[in-house]
């Protein structure tokens, strides 16, 4: 019965002028259990002839079956499952991946059928064993003299089966001894049924063969038939069947295991592949946990500034010339205001310049008058003693908060002041608090504060019922843009007409907080135009890879990879690459954190858990993205022009 059958085929090279015609009108029937060996000198057209039969290589023109099914009608992957599961090569070169040891390069075809590992695995040592290399399982090419790779070749043939041997001059790089042993293997295959096809240019090396067929000029000039001994084959591998599910997760563990294989094979070039990630990544990552960082300070001034507050001023608003000689507001505006329900609290506050006097020391101070919850609200913390009650307000108590500033200059002397009584305006005060430094910078840091109830500033040392200011806090659940609204519309009733201003401290917080989270945008944009550079040098290197590789792509799909196989390994190398690269950059954005943390006291690096993840996702689409176009070409690539690349 015949296996194969070639009928009127043709093969051209090149185009127009340059076209060359190889093989002119072959008509050849091959019968299971055969040995036959095609002889001719180079140039002849028998390596073009195998490479059709192998399914490497395509007819210009003609009919070709292999068990009665028309191959020329195949699709690229239907070729490829019929080499995997029907062919077995032998390569003059060997052709065995150099990064794997003999037992890989053993039970690589069986990859691609679909057997696990632990099979495949017990079926490549047997054969090895079998072919006296039991000693070598081991051992990579280089550790391999050309005899053995030869056989390690040969073991790789019969992986899957192979029911039909392709061998192009098995023995032409080898030497005498090793050839005969190479000979005495292929003749002890076709005992045990395989078909055998063996190219080569010696006529002692057809004449083992039990059918010669001479080709000159790209036509069979001689067919002779020296012995009709078919043999049945004897081992057949069983196929390997899973579901759509099974196979897709058997192929992705498969590809994931042989790209981090790769990886590691070439660690030099994959860690330079690594480099433009690792550094946009780390730039993004660091920028963003800087502008975090930013952002919590400025939002920590202006918290301490007072949270949620409101300040009333008399006037037509900032740069109102009159506005210091406007006295609208009253103490009877700020205790309706505390009334309502969408207010915590309202503070009516006075101010006041002038001399303070302390033993010998005289000093120009500032002097605020405030009600008891003025603290609170502003957010300032006391270092000592009390703040004045409700009370003491109420009763206009002489008594007085002093800042900071006010201690160091004054009390230099005496660290604990309370009890102590000053002189404002030839008023004595007696001092019951002082508060902690102000760390804010901005009016009023480095210059000397002290508070007392609106009351005593007012009535003892102002003499005045007017007041310079209202500040109210607005409760936690009320939108701060319509408590405004309410207020507004509350004095303004109360007043007859608008003369006075509002300060928001929400709305300062939101103008900074735009401010700064464009900031962060701005600069995290310049930072991914580096994680998309660090793209473009992963595509780049990758297709470097895809040129430096094409021999091994060119052994793969000659074993039976379908394009389906080589454009999943070579994606998930690069999407591995820029996902370790991506880890990578964010250990090293870590480490520039804890190194500026440790050196700087009052601003540290905020780091964004939401943005760590948005940087890996962002490494493993540039993986994707720029994988892509490297991996497609790996996997169009023809298999035989693949495996003449050097």
């Amino acid at each position: 019965m015949n296996i194969i059958e070639l009928k009127n085929i043709h093969k051209f090279f090149g185009q127009e002028k340059n076209r060359v015609h190889v093989l002119k009108g072959i008509n050849l029937s091959i019968e299971k259990g055969d040995f036959v060996a095609i002889i001719g000198q180079s140039g002849s057209g028998k390596s073009t002839l195998m490479n059709i039969i192998g399914c490497l290589d395509v007819p210009t023109s003609g009919s070709y079956k292999i068990n009665g099914t028309e191959v020329g009608k195949m699709e690229k992957d239907q070729l490829a499952e019929l080499r995997c599961k029907t062919f077995g090569f032998i390569f003059q070169r060997y052709n065995l991946l150099s990064s794997l040891k003999a037992t890989e390069n053993a039970a690589l075809p069986a990859v691609y059928l679909g057997l696990g590992p632990e099979e495949r695995n017990q079926r490549s040592i047997e054969l090895l064993k079998q072919l006296d290399l039991g000693g070598k399982l081991n051992n990579y090419p280089n550790e391999l003299s050309g005899g053995q790779q030869q056989r390690v070749s040969i073991a790789r043939a019969l992986m899957n089966g192979g029911e039909i041997i392709l061998a192009d001059e098995p023995t032409g790089a080898l030497d005498s001894k090793s050839g005969e042993m190479v000979m005495e293997i292929i003749k002890n295959l076709h005992t045990q049924g395989h078909t055998i096809i063996l190219v080569t240019h010696d006529s002692k090396i057809a004449a083992q063969a039990s059918r010669i067929i001479e080709i000159k000029d790209g036509e069979i000039v001689a067919d002779e038939r020296k012995a009709s001994d078919f043999y049945e084959l004897k081992n057949k591998i069983k196929d390997v069947q899973r579901s759509k599910v099974d196979a897709f997760k058997y192929s992705f563990a498969e590809s994931f295991r042989m790209s981090i294989h790769a990886i590691l094979a070439n660690k030099m070039r994959s860690l330079l592949t690594m480099l433009g990630i690792i550094i946009g990544i780390a730039s993004v990552v660091s920028v963003v946990a800087l502008g975090n960082a930013s952002q919590a300070k400025i939002m920590a001034q202006i918290n301490a500034m007072g949270t949620n507050t409101i300040d009333i001023m008399p006037g037509t608003g900032f740069g109102d010339m009159r506005s210091g000689k406007v006295k609208t507001l009253k103490v009877g505006d700020s205790d309706y205001l505390s009334k309502q329900s969408f207010i915590d609290n309202s503070t009516p506050s006075v101010s006041a310049s002038g001399t303070l006097v302390y033993g010998n020391y005289s000093l120009t101070a500032s002097l605020k008058g405030v009600g008891s919850s003025f603290f609170e609200v502003k957010g300032r913390k006391i270092a000592q003693g009390r703040i004045f009650t409700q009370d003491e307000v109420n009763n206009i108590a002489s008594v007085v908060v002093i800042d900071d500033n006010t201690l160091n200059e004054m009390f230099s002397n005496n660290p604990n002041p309370i009890g102590e009584i000053i002189i404002f305006n030839k008023k004595p005060l007696k001092i019951i608090g002082v508060t902690e430094k102000d760390s804010n910078p901005g009016p009023g840091s480095d210059s000397m504060n002290i508070w007392t109830p609106y009351t005593t500033a007012m009535y003892k040392i102002n003499g005045s019922t007017d007041i310079n200011s209202i500040t109210v806090k607005i409760s936690d659940t009320v939108n701060s843009q319509v408590a405004e609204e309410s207020i507004e519309n509350i004095l303004t009733s109360l007043h007859g007409k608008k003369d006075f201003f509002m300060i928001n401290s929400d709305s300062i917080k939101q103008t900074v907080e735009s401010a700064t989270n464009t900031m962060k945008l701005l600069i995290a944009s310049i930072a991914v135009i580096s994680l998309i550079v660090g793209g473009i040098g992963v595509m780049n290197i990758m297709l470097v890879s895809v040129t430096e590789r094409t021999k091994e792509i060119g052994i793969r799909m000659a074993i039976g990879a379908k394009q389906a196989d080589i454009l999943q390994q070579f994606l998930i190398e690069a999407i591995l690459i820029c996902l370790v690269g991506g880890f990578m950059g964010v250990a090293l954005s870590m480490i520039i954190g804890f190194c500026f943390n440790t050196f700087s006291e009052d601003f540290g690096m905020i780091f964004s858990t939401a943005s760590i993840v948005l940087a890996l996702v962002c490494s493993t689409a540039i993986g994707i993205v720029f994988g892509y176009m490297p991996a497609k070409n790996a996997s169009n690539l023809n298999p035989i022009d693949a495996l003449a690349s050097e």
